[in-house]
């Protein structure tokens, strides 16, 4: 299989699959020197993992990774304070698949011989042969984005360093918009809706916050640990912290389930989608990606552009259609009114829009980057389908039973966050060389 591979100078290959042993991320380009725990990086996979609220599938994946090349395993002299930095040697992080019962299992063997419509399983069968992975979608499935939200994780740790922030959050669900609003409001509710998922997470708080899990474990240490967990999911998960929605809109400024800046918004889409979810149908909707703080001059002529390479972002399932600043918009404007125009003030350019999104020509310009993914209903319905036996032809009927997920915008936006990172850090290494390389020469 090819394609599993992202970047030039900061480079990420994944593997794995849904119903695997697990998952994997392998980093090249991280930067020495980085100070990286397993706790943070999980702190970004859980918003991303199933089974938290109405929004997701039922399953019960807890996302747990473990570092296990790439970083220090101890000072590298005595009183160092080096332990657990990254060390520039490649990064592997290991998310094991903990929720994979033979029960459901045997739900997609019942089902593989009719494939899903919307899904990969037709298209991959007729490429890959009987032994393509069907089992829950195999690496098509949504479960492989995981590793993205990892690789992501310690990228936009690299970005933070660097001045930049990369964020994201639902911008529409079934019908419903979000308006538009200041992108430093956007940024602090997403960070509020972050503090509020670890507060509320089970498994950050019983396997870091309370040190079951911790960075001085050897991996086989690890591993044990996570054997014992896999057999006490329900167990951990019956051990929530519980708060009412009112209190957590007190508390933390943000709506309980999902993350979108304007809370009214954000319950009117939960609403829409549960009317749909109810009808044994799914929903689609929009992410909205914002960079901060990006120098101008990231990306490169003709074929890395900055907004082609973000338009790889189509790479992600469910992605259909990506934009950058007004998008499909700019068709009904004419060049005056698209155009961002600049004026001066105290020696600094301001522009007075920003409808390319702050890209042009293929490079930034200082401006922030606005982003949009266009993300279609979850394809696997309570609702009869047409399909057919891939082995025999014959024409059937499908009813979809295995878990699902009422919409996949409340999932996707953290993987649209991390892989936006990993495009952006890739493009900023580029950057930093060729100017530190201008300036040598002039």
């Amino acid at each position: 299989m090819l394609g599993c591979h992202i970047g030039r100078c900061f480079q990420v290959t994944v593997a794995g699959g849904s119903y695997q042993e697990g998952l994997t991320s392998v980093l090249q380009g991280v930067p020495p020197g980085v100070p990286l725990s397993e706790q943070e990086i999980y702190g970004d996979l859980l918003l991303r993992k199933p089974g938290a609220d109405e929004l997701s599938s039922p399953r019960k994946e807890p996302d747990l990774p473990i570092l296990y090349t790439g970083i220090n395993a101890a000072d590298t002299i005595e009183n160092a304070g080096n332990r657990n930095h990254t060390n520039g040697t490649p990064l592997t992080i290991l998310i094991p698949n903990l929720d994979r019962h033979f029960i459901h299992i045997k739900q997609y063997q019942d089902t593989n011989r009719t494939p899903r419509p919307g899904h990969a399983s037709y298209a991959s069968f007729l490429k890959y042969g009987p032994d393509d992975d069907a089992i829950g979608a195999g690496f098509f499935s949504g479960r492989y984005t995981s590793t993205i939200v990892a690789a992501g994780s310690v990228a936009k740790k690299v970005l933070k360093k660097c001045g930049i922030d990369v964020f994201a959050y639902a911008k529409e669900i079934a019908g419903v918009r979000c308006p538009d609003m200041p992108h430093d409001k956007a940024l602090a509710s997403t960070n509020g809706y972050k503090t509020m998922r670890h507060d509320l997470d089970p498994f950050y708080q019983e396997l870091y916050v309370k040190g079951r899990l911790h960075m001085d474990m050897r991996f086989l240490e690890k591993a044990a640990v996570l054997a014992q967990v896999e057999r006490e999911i329900d167990e951990i998960r019956d051990k929530s912290p519980r708060m009412a929605p009112e209190e957590i809109r007190e508390k933390y400024g943000v709506h309980p389930v999902l993350n979108c800046p304007d809370p009214e918004a954000a319950q009117a889409m939960v609403e829409a989608c549960t009317r749909i979810a109810q009808s044994g149908d799914s929903a689609g909707g929009v992410v909205e990606v914002i960079v901060t703080g990006a120098p101008v001059g990231l990306g490169e002529p003709t074929f890395y552009k900055l907004d082609a390479e973000l338009g790889r972002m189509l790479g992600i399932g469910a992605v259909k259609g990506v934009e950058v600043g007004a998008g499909f918009a700019v068709k009904d404007m004419t060049g005056y009114q698209d155009n961002d125009q600049m004026r001066a003030v105290n020696g600094k350019v301001v522009f007075d829009s920003n409808n390319a999104g702050g890209i042009t020509g293929g490079l930034t310009t200082g401006q922030p980057i606005v982003v949009r993914l266009a993300i279609k209903p979850t394809p696997t319905i309570a609702k009869p389908q047409h399909t057919i036996d891939k082995y025999t032809l014959e024409n059937k009927d499908l009813a979809a039973i295995t878990r699902r997920d009422p919409t996949i915008v409340a999932r996707i936006w953290p993987v649209a966050e991390a892989y936006t990172a990993l495009v952006i850090l890739d493009h900023l290494m580029m950057h930093y060389g060729y100017q530190a390389l201008r300036r040598k020469v002039e």
